[in-house]
């Protein structure tokens, strides 16, 4: 697993909120449940390079400021900024998160049948123009 930075192609070119294309967002209550399903992605057969590991203190850090202008001048259109909210919500309650690569729906649904395994809090795959709850 990797720890995370924020690069330039994980935001919208429309505002500039978090929007990691291709990825899938996971948060869960329990930091050790994070760690856990992330270890057994890649037992699974994943690589430590497509997973990394969030402390609620990396999302407020990292993503949480990328909705700062994302409804400037105009709100969204988008769901990209009420999504980073939910994160804020969350990190805020001590909620850590995986940040997966999911290119495709399989690979979601791979991820998913670990993740069901703990409770989690939420999760949504960013796909081109649509984030999708899973």
């Amino acid at each position: 697993m990797k720890h995370f930075t924020l690069e330039p192609g994980m935001l919208s070119s429309i505002g500039g909120a978090f929007y990691p294309t291709g990825y899938s967002m996971v948060m869960f209550p329990d930091a050790k449940d994070a760690e856990r399903i992330g270890r057994g992605l890649i037992e699974k057969g994943m690589s430590g390079d497509d997973i990394y590991l969030l402390p609620a203190e990396t999302v407020l850090r990292e993503i949480v400021p990328t909705v700062t202008t994302a409804d400037d001048p105009l709100p969204a259109a988008g769901t990209d900024a009420a999504t980073v909210r939910a994160y804020a919500k969350l990190a805020k309650e001590g909620h850590a998160a995986l940040l997966v690569k999911t290119e495709d729906g399989a690979a979601a649904e791979q991820m998913m049948e670990l993740v069901r395994t703990v409770p989690y809090s939420i999760a949504q795959r960013y796909r081109t123009l649509v984030i999708e709850d899973l």
